[in-house]
């Protein structure tokens, strides 16, 4: 048990550094002239068929097979545990301070908790409510928020959704890991958002010149260019394909609150990414608060190893 739960955080703690770096990249593809949705309609697409083809050479496509009665919750899993939440955080930096915007997405663990403890009036132990404590003032001072505040109605309303969308993905995901691979429940999302795109935004219009075009790096890295292509297969598979099927396969040993609190690990290691790649500074509140979301991270997950997951007491 104690294997499998060293296991499942370590490939949570993983996704968080994925997706740190993927912010990196996305944001160079994105200041090259492709919009938020567009990347997100091709990091979707281009990670379920990626997952599907390697699914298929493994030979383990029968565990996409599924009941009538699952196509409603799979459904739901990939509108809102994907495509909302990538979406809706777009949608909210482009309205808000990126700080203010990552803080309320990363409230989706106290969210969490309070839905067990309230809703299924599930007990949670004193070090959750600790670690979560820590995790989210770390984020605070790494986030400083108090400080050029931009406040747009509209940016809060998604910000909030968004973490609305996590708790959702995080909850969803726990509950589908008792019946598919975490592989599968990625293909089954990531095809739901491709789809959705899809329609939303026809492939005949996408702008195909992203592809070619050189794209210009910023930071240490100035003066450099890379294809559109290659930082846009990055994105897919370093920063789709391997962070979101990690985070799948690792809340099937890990509650759904333990996961989206190890997750907040991705705003420290963004930070620490941008003071390398980016040359932005790191302030002494910043690092106090990353020391400060590593211990509430700690805490939480030293909980979780030794008690037994609040979700595995009852499934509603």
């Amino acid at each position: 048990m104690k294997n499998h739960h060293a296991r499942a955080t370590f490939l949570v703690a993983g996704a968080a550094t994925l997706f740190s770096i993927n912010g990196i990249v996305a944001k160079w593809v994105m200041e090259a002239g492709l919009s938020p949705w567009r990347l997100t309609e091709i990091r979707s697409t281009g990670a379920a068929l990626v997952l599907l083809l390697f699914m298929a050479a493994r030979g383990r496509l029968s565990e996409l097979k599924i009941a009538r009665t699952d196509l409603p919750m799979l459904i739901l899993f990939g509108i809102f545990g994907i495509a909302a939440v990538q979406s809706l955080y777009f949608f909210s930096i482009l309205h808000l301070h990126v700080s203010l915007a990552i803080l309320i997405q990363f409230t989706a663990p106290i969210w969490i908790v309070l839905y067990l403890r309230i809703f299924r009036r599930q007990k949670i132990a004193p070090l959750m409510w600790l670690g979560l404590a820590s995790a989210f003032i770390g984020l605070l001072l790494i986030a400083q928020v108090w400080q050029g505040l931009k406040f747009d109605g509209a940016g809060l309303v998604a910000s909030f959704a968004d973490a609305l969308a996590l708790v959702i993905y995080f909850l969803m995901g726990r509950k589908l890991s008792e019946r598919f691979t975490g592989e599968a429940m990625a293909i089954w999302g990531f095809s739901v958002t491709a789809l959705l795109y899809g329609v939303i935004l026809p492939w005949w219009s996408y702008p195909r010149s992203i592809f070619t075009k050189s794209v210009v790096l910023n930071g240490k890295l100035a003066g450099h260019h890379l294809p559109g292509w290659v930082l846009i297969i990055f994105v897919i598979f370093f920063g789709t394909v391997l962070p979101y099927t990690s985070v799948l396969i690792g809340v099937k040993h890990l509650s759904a609150q333990v996961t989206a609190v190890i997750g907040m690990l991705e705003p420290v290691l963004a930070g620490i990414w941008g003071w390398i790649f980016l040359r932005e500074r790191l302030t002494t509140l910043e690092l106090v608060g990353a020391v400060v979301v590593l211990i509430g991270i700690y805490i939480s997950s030293f909980m979780a190893a030794e008690l037994p997951s609040t979700e595995e007491v009852s499934h509603g």
